[in-house]
């Protein structure tokens, strides 16, 4: 992602952009720490550590063991050792995220004390970044939704860029979108997204106008982040610019360096394919291969051909055939903070393409080569994986899938 620059337009001299750039690396230093705590929180709801607890006869809901959460950070590889782990969780008391349950403690320490994300309390401080970072954060899940088409790669003078959106379409969606009554009250609010570094010009040229000019949003708010990079010297743009469609860098016209987001390519037989979850089974092209940068992975990439994992075709029929080979699973899949860890792919009938080693999916038993029978109940035998990637993406986050597995696999 590009820094620098005032984001009110070109031309600043030195003296101000230097004062704009400190703020706005502090603005995406803030923004990180906020998605790195939510994804945390609810990955520890998921997981039952943060529940309602009982001490001298009164209870506290939703809460969590200080001394349980740094177990828990170490088991999980977030954390090498204690004294990291204090150091994380530090960091997002020093930003509001959590609290001691009577506020008697602002030090995060290794002892049976309770605390709470304010989040699960009310008592999340809402000053004006935070307001419009969540702003800027629901109108990205909304853009990312599967019908939804304004993020597109664009060019401008000459250069293409990812997951654009043109500014004058923006206006007109947010509007229908109900996300603003008139069109000057859209493009106020995209001028205070601009202001608070949620979004910027493709190349930090000019400020927002009701034009065709390009913009894109600055961060990837769906990657799933690990809490060490809360220690990390390096600023978040660094971190965001191996794998996020959002951030602002060229799209090269090389395949043999090509930074795609729909592929990450080191040679031309293998690709590269890491968690498939919620946050990327959106961004899905019309093959069904859904890749992202490895770099920030928590566990080893998932490597497979982005043809097909499948040694021949399989019909429907042949799966419900009396006495085939094939033995039925079901999964109850619950989707961690950036979704479920798998990639769909196929037709009558559908099968898993990959599985992220570290995601809900391995957990719960699933395999490359198996076949898709129903998700919730729903029989899926007979479609195609974008109505099963959409029953997945528009339904609850505790998926029930039965699939079909070869005896011989």
């Amino acid at each position: 992602m590009e820094e620098g620059g005032s984001t009110g337009g070109g031309g600043s001299d030195s003296s101000t952009s230097g004062s704009g750039g400190a703020q706005q690396r502090e603005l995406e230093r803030m923004a990180e720490v906020l998605v790195t705590g939510e994804q945390l929180r609810l990955r520890l709801h998921e997981e039952k550590v943060i529940k309602d607890r009982r001490h001298h006869l009164k209870t506290y809901p939703n809460c969590f063991v200080a001394k349980e959460l740094i177990d828990w950070l170490i088991e999980h590889k977030e954390a090498s050792d204690r004294e990291t782990a204090i150091k994380l969780m530090q960091k997002l008391a020093d930003r509001g995220i959590i609290h001691h349950v009577c506020d008697e403690h602002k030090e995060f320490k290794d002892v049976k004390l309770f605390y709470r994300f304010r989040k699960d309390d009310g008592t999340f401080p809402l000053d004006n970044e935070v307001k419009a970072f969540m702003r800027g954060q629901r109108l990205y899940e909304k853009l990312m939704a599967p019908e939804n088409t304004l993020l597109q790669p664009r060019e401008e003078e000459g250069v293409k860029y990812e997951r654009t959106f043109m500014a004058s379409e923006f206006l007109d969606w947010l509007v229908q979108e109900g996300e603003a009554t008139t069109r000057k009250e859209a493009e106020q609010l995209c001028h205070r997204l601009m202001e608070h570094g949620i979004i910027q010009h493709v190349s930090n040229k000019h400020p927002f106008v009701d034009s065709n000019l390009l913009y894109q949003f600055r961060m990837n708010f769906r990657r799933r982040r690990r809490l060490m990079e809360l220690l990390s010297e390096k600023s978040p743009s660094s971190q965001e610019a191996h794998d996020s469609p959002f951030c602002l860098r060229k799209q090269s016209h090389d395949n043999r360096k090509s930074t795609s987001f729909m592929s990450v390519s080191p040679s031309k037989e293998i690709k590269i394919v890491s968690a498939v979850r919620r946050s990327s089974m959106s961004s899905c092209g019309s093959s069904g291969y859904f890749s992202s940068s490895p770099t920030l992975s928590s566990s080893p990439p998932v490597l497979c051909n982005p043809k097909s994992v499948l040694k021949r075709p399989v019909t429907s029929e042949e799966l419900l055939t009396p006495g085939a080979p094939y033995a039925r699973k079901t999964f109850t899949i619950v989707g961690d903070a950036v979704g479920w860890g798998f990639v769909v792919r196929g037709s009558k009938p559908c099968h898993i393409q990959a599985v992220d080693p570290s995601g809900p999916a391995a957990a719960a038993g699933m395999k490359v080569c198996q076949f898709v029978v129903s998700v919730n109940g729903l029989n899926v035998l007979h479609v195609d994986y974008r109505t099963v990637s959409n029953l997945i993406l528009t339904g609850p986050r505790t998926i029930v899938m039965e699939v079909m597995e070869e005896l011989e696999c």
